[in-house]
């Protein structure tokens, strides 16, 4: 390849495209201002410190809190955050509003898709793994306006975090008042039923009225024995018809006839028969105990929720506030017309290369 092609080789190559970005850098790209934030999700519990930042990395991160600023960066790049953005900030209105950087601006009329990812391009949420900090950075052409975008975010963000957080102790809360409610139910019922059972067999206790029959037929018994003794040693010396032995025999007559009454009236008698109902009665009371068991339990069981609910609650924390940039960061003009000469170079070599390989195979 001779000098002249050579030469307009790399005016076409090299010249052109660095004189287009040097014009473009210098009078067309707008500047682009970043405004930063530095938050993290935290539960209530964990341990508090006057430089969160220093706690947050001597602690480490534990899985709930990153799972919880991980949710966190998906709704902050979710369609839902971008709508509110630009009900209440005017998004696409003011990323439009630059009309001569086309590469940076938003085009009016373009789908939802297309400006989800323009914002997706102009807002970038780095998750830090190692300390569990979340990075918020928003680009805007004002510095005023990136800062203002950034402070909606954070506002937004706390109100999600509060509100995921309130609605999982909600759910906890309602689940275990709805136990609460059937274990206190349950309970007024056995209590109603047991007292249904004494109003209609006019008995406080059977139980008790069994153990006092059963006592006194032991009574009787005693007695009966003792006097069936004396009989027995008054015959050793009087006869049969003796006045002693008669009236002895009329008195152990009675006490058999009594115990005897006694015994039908505990081990007969139908439905009605004692034993019975103090099986009845047993039953009834011992499903009361356990009906004032389980709502204590519940009591319980509900205070429990109350403080983990409480313990378990989630809030944002904010490490740094979002900034008011004072310069542009972007376009990088140096760095980038530097690498683009790097490439075009590059480029203009290969070109030559593969132009000098051509005409080798044509000699």
């Amino acid at each position: 390849m001779n000098k002249n092609r050579s030469r307009q080789l790399a005016l076409l190559v090299i010249g052109l495209p660095m004189l287009l970005a040097v014009i473009y850098y210098s009078f067309i790209a707008a500047d682009r201002y970043v405004s930063e934030a530095v938050v993290t999700v935290r539960q209530s519990s964990d341990s508090s410190s006057g430089v969160p930042g220093i706690a947050l990395m001597l602690s480490g991160v534990n899985p709930p809190a990153r799972e919880d600023t991980l949710y966190l960066k998906r709704y902050i790049y979710s369609i839902d955050m971008l709508k509110h953005l630009d009900q209440s900030l005017n998004l696409r209105q003011t990323y439009e509003s630059e009309k001569l950087d086309l590469l940076y601006r938003l085009f009016p009329g373009i789908s939802q898709e297309k400006f989800v990812k323009y914002y997706h391009d102009r807002v970038e949420v780095v998750f830090d793994d190692l300390t569990g900090l979340l990075s918020v950075r928003v680009q805007s052409f004002d510095p005023v306006y990136a800062q203002a975008v950034n402070r909606e975010l954070m506002a937004q963000s706390e109100r999600f975090v509060n509100e995921i957080s309130h609605r999982m102790a909600r759910e906890q809360m309602a689940f275990a008042d709805q136990e609460l409610d059937k274990a206190r139910e349950r309970y007024q019922q056995a209590k109603t039923r047991l007292l249904a059972f004494q109003n209609e067999h006019n008995m406080l206790d059977p139980i008790t009225q069994a153990q006092a029959m059963a006592g006194l037929g032991t009574e009787l018994e005693g007695e009966i024995s003792k006097l069936e003794a004396e009989l027995k040693n008054l015959l050793t010396y009087l006869q049969d018809d003796a006045h002693q032995v008669v009236t002895l025999k009329n008195q152990l007559g009675a006490l058999k006839s009594q115990l005897d009454k006694e015994r039908k009236r505990v081990a007969s008698g139908g439905d009605a028969r004692l034993n019975t109902l103090a099986s009845e009665f047993q039953q009834l009371v011992l499903d009361a105990g356990f009906a004032e068991d389980a709502y204590k339990l519940a009591l319980s069981a509900v205070e429990n929720a109350r403080i983990e609910a409480n313990r378990k609650l989630k809030g944002l924390v904010v490490i740094e506030s979002p900034t008011l940039p004072e310069e542009a960061i972007y376009p990088r003009k140096l760095h980038d017309l530097a690498t683009l000469l790097l490439g075009l170079i590059l480029l203009y070599g290969i070109i030559r290369l593969a132009i000098a390989t051509i005409e080798d195979h044509r000699d």
